[in-house]
């Protein structure tokens, strides 16, 4: 099996059709076509590329929808069964990567993705509970899950073997899945289809809890209608870990959108660190219930944090850093450049206090010792 690719990059998918239409299995032309992409969808994917982009699709490959056409070429062995019935969830049917023909299916829409329309980036979700397993030739119920799991990685395996530059990312309804099995295999995890961005900053900063913080993919998606902060919010809670760059950004203001840039600008920065960085909490492990949050990542004598002040009376925050106590240090906002809030290094106790005035505020801080 290929290690993960280690990289902290940008990353963005274009949703290409309905899991109910055809479960993200059948060719997608005729739907696309009708809605938004009257060219077709590979001439939206070249443009891309000729941007310097490497284009992705949004795929569901483990189940298919129950009025998918592709139906009429499979039988019930391609799928889960229990009590003599497929299993079906939320208008999906979960197949069985057990079955020879449900691999040959998988390959060949991965081959005309890749090599027919060049797509190099997968967002692979799972919008379903497929329950206990299958009794299909299984001893029980959890037998045939298990056998299934196994049969779906090493099918992944095959698939990063045969296209060593794909990059799929492990979607799983936002982050569902976030097992050990799936996150050796796949280099990107998404952590969470939260759409309120103050309550994204917990889930954000515990990620690397579970993952590595290149694997952490976190939605960045400002607002149509919102201020400064809430853009700068919305970015700080990607910037230490893997951006899902998303919003109406041709709807921002120009300074609205200014602010984007300028946090992607120092994303590319910094990013080369990231693989090699180790997470630290300065207020301890996030809960949603928290009026401040941080977290921190350390690369040798370098480290950068992250501060949300989500509510509360106090407008600072102490945050214990004792591995540069008694040390003089750079300390500076990294992020955004104009700014209102405050930082003060006390050397001899190795606390860095933090001065947001506003709730639902958040800044960048980079710390260098000398």
């Amino acid at each position: 099996m290929p290690p993960p690719k280690r990289a902290a990059n940008i990353s963005a998918s274009t949703r290409a059709g309905t899991p109910s239409a055809n479960g993200g299995t059948a060719s997608a032309s005729g739907f696309l076509r009708r809605n938004g992409f009257p060219e077709g969808i590979k001439y939206v994917l070249d443009y891309i590329r000729s941007k310097g982009m490497v284009p992705g699709l949004w795929l569901e490959l483990e189940v298919m929808g129950i009025n998918s056409p592709k139906l009429a070429e499979t039988d019930d062995g391609w799928f889960f069964k229990r009590q003599g019935k497929r299993v079906k969830d939320r208008s999906r049917y979960q197949l069985d990567y057990r079955n020879p023909q449900v691999i040959a299916h998988a390959n060949e829409v991965i081959r005309r993705l890749v090599e027919d329309y060049g797509v190099g980036y997968i967002k692979m979700d799972y919008n379903i509970n497929a329950g206990i397993g299958t009794e299909t030739d299984a001893d029980s119920f959890g037998d045939g899950l298990l056998r299934h799991n196994r049969a779906y990685l090493a099918w992944l395996d095959s698939i990063f073997a045969r296209y060593p530059d794909l990059v799929i990312e492990n979607c799983s309804s936002g982050g569902m899945r976030m097992d050990y099995a799936m996150l050796s295999r796949h280099s990107i995890q998404s952590t969470s289809d939260q759409e309120n961005y103050v309550n994204y900053a917990a889930i954000a900063a515990g990620s690397p809890a579970g993952l590595t913080p290149e694997q952490s993919a976190v939605w960045s998606y400002p607002l149509r209608e919102g201020d400064d902060e809430e853009v700068v919010f919305n970015m700080v809670n990607a910037l230490l870990l893997r951006v899902h760059q998303s919003g109406h950004l041709a709807e921002l203001s120009p300074r609205r959108r200014q602010l984007v840039k300028e946090a992607l600008d120092y994303y590319k920065s910094i990013r080369k660190d990231i693989p090699e960085a180790l997470p630290f909490w300065p207020l301890g492990l996030p809960t949603q219930q928290d009026d401040w949050v941080s977290l921190g990542l350390r690369a040798g004598e370098r480290a950068y944090v992250a501060v949300w002040r989500i509510g509360g009376e106090s407008a600072s925050a102490a945050l214990p850093m004792p591995r540069f106590a008694g040390r003089e240090l750079d300390v500076r906002i990294a992020y955004p450049s104009a700014h209102d809030s405050a930082l003060t290094w006390d050397k001899a106790g190795g606390v860095l206090t933090v001065t947001l005035p506003q709730a639902r505020t958040a800044r960048l801080i980079e710390i260098r010792a000398k």
